[in-house]
């Protein structure tokens, strides 16, 4: 130890000495406590020292009378905090059951010495000076070759420990820490003899993220210390919150470093009071933050959820409670359950540990003791049968907590390292020495370095924090109705090792909420888009905010908060909700609609009259009526309408390869022979009334029969076109699933529709030759000229075609079809109709009409007037 070290640490004694002298009391006829009686003992071979905070800065407002807490106590400013004193017993508790324990350490007792540790960086060190130096001696190495201390336990602050450790790391004294994990006690050049107890929360962030998850919260606020040893959890809680698609709202560094970041945090306010985020993640030590809370925490919106680690105790600050932060959400590290212990505390009384200074003080204050000086031992004016257990819940636990169970795995890897090394001794010894010395507190790190074992309660201890195992978490809730009743509950729990999305268990129906609040809070920049949505980021701000856009025409979103969205098949629709595809009807002109049952019953019924009209032809094909326009043609022309009107049948009914070709061409081939036979008899028409004067040239055309050759050579060249057609582009079979709405139209495709005009164009251009040269011969004088019915008959089928083609291009589906039935109808009927009935007419009811002799007079009489 250098010269400058020894003269700071004597002149530090020196201004303790005043301390101590200043805290002594002296009360006569009674057994009171000096300033160095103010600790817990029980004597033993071996030592352990234990530096914990019995008290802490303030009056406790809990107690009704206040007065009692304005003692003599080491900080006549402080008051003794009941929770802390479990450490204590939780010491005391491993002692006794190692003592009692004849497979460890034999004939070797184990005792304690507990001191409180006082606030401030140079009051610290007062209490570890004179326990392990004495009262009035200068550190060196031969004062501390006396002491019986084997190890010293601190904490549960890591800045405490951090301060203590720089005097035990002097003289190597291991150094058990019980607190919280602390990166920052982890540097091995600073701290060479310091062992931290708790788990390291290697898994703290995903067990905090997985509980966001269960509760659909992913826009929360971070709140964490400035303090380099807390800043480590940043990154990690980001990185998982991120992969899960968390979105931090806002991020808030504090430290407890006076009024600069109360100003700080004022700034802040209107972000934090303001934002959306109802849940606030906390992670730190409980003296850096929770003091600097109490400030703010009656200025923040009410309902907020905390999400805090297991260094943060709200069960003695009863202001969370009143507040606005009444629904804390606890992870603790999970530990078995150490049989015997609360049968243990029930059991304490002062007059079984008279040696203990604190569970005196604790007596005092709690079962109605007398005025007495506190300092003072007098057991007559409390309950005799008082107990621990009779305490509030919130006031001291009887349950063993995290930090205790700490100890307690020290204590027994104390005694482990000690049983090692006696049985290691023993084997070395000779038979003549059989004395055990205690060893030296040095002597102890080589064991401790390796050590490994399983205490009572079942639980694998490891001091090397390279070898510690994940920590399992309870996830603890705080309830506090009916109001001040303040109890803890576990309401879930984390295990790492389950598998992945069993890890977390939670009990929703446990957790208490907001006060007069029973459902779940939530915490979301944007609510979900649920199906039928997509997710619409908003530009400039996080993840979790967007907006919510509906599907568009045949996609659907069938679940919650979807990106994109999916498109259906062709074979299928998205329903008006749009999350759900739906299988396509298939839709086209069947027999059975009534549409299609009506199309086919005309058409039954037109050809079934073209056939009637066709049978009387042949039966008074002998009158001259029949005679007179070329019955022949007369018969191709009702025969071709019979088919003209059979041939719409095949439009009719579910498409196929055949139908769709058949129609197609059946249409253009028939409808070619009546058009041609309807010119063949116009172009008759004419040569007739041409060739009756004498001498004329195309008599001869007449009398040879040359206007029959019209229908085959029309129809030879449609035939010829249909052909062409056939050989590049046939029909097909085809589908359409857009033009209607949840069904798929099975059509037959026209293939080539360059072929498909030639043949409608083709047919048309005969259409206006007939027409053409029946309007010329209307009005040539004849009896039974039928010029101006093919002239109508003509302007019928022209106006019903000319019709069609804007009409069946707007048409969809089974409209379209039917249009072209109905076309197809409509002039084969126009035919039928302006050629056919009023010959039938005149047959059958003029047959007075329907002879030559009429005629023939007319005729003669011309002739008469001629000559």
């Amino acid at each position: 130890m250098s010269k400058s070290a020894v003269g700071f640490l004597v002149e530090y004694l020196e201004n303790l000495e005043t301390l101590v002298l200043s805290d002594t009391v002296s009360l006569a006829g009674t057994s009171c406590f000096s300033a160095m009686k103010h600790r817990a003992h029980m004597d033993g071979d071996v030592m352990i020292a234990g530096f914990f905070p019995l008290y802490a800065l303030g009056i406790d407002r809990s107690n009704s009378d206040s007065s009692r807490q304005e003692d003599h106590t080491p900080c006549s400013l402080c008051r003794f905090v009941f929770k802390n004193y479990q450490f204590v017993l939780a010491l005391a508790f491993a002692i006794e059951e190692i003592n009692k324990d004849p497979h460890i350490l034999h004939n070797l007792t184990l005792g304690f010495d507990v001191y409180d540790v006082q606030f401030g960086a140079w009051r610290v060190f007062k209490n570890p000076f004179i326990c392990l130096f004495g009262k009035h001696k200068i550190p060196n190495y031969s004062c501390m070759r006396d002491s019986k201390s084997t190890a010293v336990l601190t904490g549960p602050l890591g800045v405490t420990s951090a301060h203590i450790g720089t005097l035990l790391q002097l003289y190597r004294f291991p150094q058990f820490t019980f607190g919280p994990f602390d990166p920052a006690l982890c540097d091995h050049h600073k701290f060479p003899s310091l062992y931290q107890m708790a788990p390291k929360d290697t898994s703290i962030s995903t067990a905090m993220v997985s509980l966001l998850l269960h509760f659909s919260w992913n826009w929360v606020g971070i709140l964490t210390s400035q303090d380099q040893d807390d800043l480590w959890i940043l990154p990690e809680l980001k990185e998982e919150m991120t992969k899960n698609r968390v979105c931090v709202a806002y991020e808030l560094l504090i430290s407890s470093n006076g009024m600069l970041h109360i100003i700080k945090i004022m700034a802040v306010y209107n972000k934090i009071n303001k934002s959306s985020a109802n849940v606030l993640i906390i992670y730190g030590d409980n003296e850096s933050l929770l003091d600097l809370m109490m400030f703010i925490e009656q200025l923040l919106i009410k309902g907020k959820v905390w999400i805090m680690n297991s260094q943060w105790d709200l069960k003695t600050r009863r202001y969370f409670m009143l507040g606005s932060f009444h629904v804390p959400l606890i992870f603790s590290h999970h530990h078995a359950d150490v049989s015997g212990f609360t049968d243990f505390i029930k059991a304490v009384h002062p007059s079984k540990y008279p040696e203990d200074f604190f569970l005196a003080k604790l007596w005092f204050l709690s079962f109605n003791c007398s005025d007495a000086d506190p300092d003072c031992i007098v057991w007559d004016s409390c309950s005799h049968d008082a107990s621990l257990d009779w305490l509030p819940r919130h006031i001291f636990d009887i349950t063993m907590s995290g930090d205790s169970y700490n100890i307690y795995n020290t204590v027994y890897a104390v005694a482990q390292v000690l049983h090692e090394m006696l049985l290691h001794q023993t084997e070395v010894q000779t038979i003549g020495n059989r004395k055990w010395t205690v060893p030296s507190p040095a002597q102890l790190h080589p064991f401790l370095k390796n050590i490994q074992f399983y205490n009572p309660a079942g639980d694998q201890v490891i001091l090397d924090e390279k070898r510690k195992l994940e920590p399992e978490y309870d996830i603890l809730n705080i309830w506090n109705f009916p109001e001040g009743l303040q109890l803890e509950v576990k309401v879930g729990k984390f295990s790492p090792y389950a598998l992945h999305g069993n890890q977390l268990s939670l009990s929703e129906d446990m957790v208490e909420w907001a006060i007069g609040t029973t459902e779940t809070p939530r915490s979301v920049c944007s609510e979900s888009c649920g199906p039928g949505f997509r997710k619409s980021p908003q530009e400039g701000k996080a993840a979790c905010c967007f907006d919510c856009n509906p599907c568009q025409q045949n996609e659907i979103a069938n679940g919650t908060d979807m990106e994109q969205c999916v498109k259906c098949a062709d074979h299928q629709y998205a329903n008006t909700h749009r999350n759900q595809c739906l299988l396509r009807d298939e839709s086209f002109l069947a027999f059975g609609d009534p549409l299609g049952m009506a199309l086919a019953c005309m058409a039954l019924c037109f050809s079934l009259l073209t056939t009637t009209i066709l049978g009387i032809f042949v039966k008074h094909q002998d009158t001259a009526i029949v005679k007179a326009n070329n019955q022949t043609l007369s018969y191709i022309l009702l025969i071709s309408l019979i088919f003209c009107f059979l041939c719409s049948l095949l439009f009719l009914g579910r498409p196929n390869t055949v139908t769709c070709i058949l129609q197609q061409i059946t249409f253009g081939v028939v409808f070619t022979v009546a058009l041609s036979a309807v010119l063949a008899k116009t172009v008759t028409v004419v040569l007739a009334f041409t060739a009756i004067s004498p001498g004329r040239r195309m008599r001869w055309l007449l009398v040879s029969g040359a206007p029959n050759f019209i229908i085959p050579i029309c129809t030879l060249i449609q035939v010829t076109l249909c052909g062409l057609w056939l050989g590049t582009s046939p029909p097909f079979v085809d589908t359409d699933a857009h033009s209607e709405h949840g069904h798929i139209i099975i059509l037959c495709n026209k293939g080539s529709l360059t072929a498909f005009y030639c043949v409608l164009g083709y047919l048309g251009s005969l259409a206006l030759a007939s027409f053409t040269l029946a309007f010329l011969a209307r009005n040539l004088p004849d009896t039974f000229n039928e010029a101006k019915f093919l002239t109508f008959s003509m302007l019928v089928f022209c106006s019903v075609w000319l019709t069609f083609l804007p009409v069946y291009h707007s048409a969809k589906g089974k409209v379209m079809v039917a249009v072209e039935v109905f076309s197809i109808l409509a002039s084969g009927a126009g035919l039928l109709g302006c050629i056919f009935a009023p010959k039938c007419y005149t047959i059958l009811l003029m047959s007075n009409k329907n002879c030559l002799h009429g005629f023939r007079d007319k005729r003669l009489s011309r002739r008469n007037k001629h000559s």
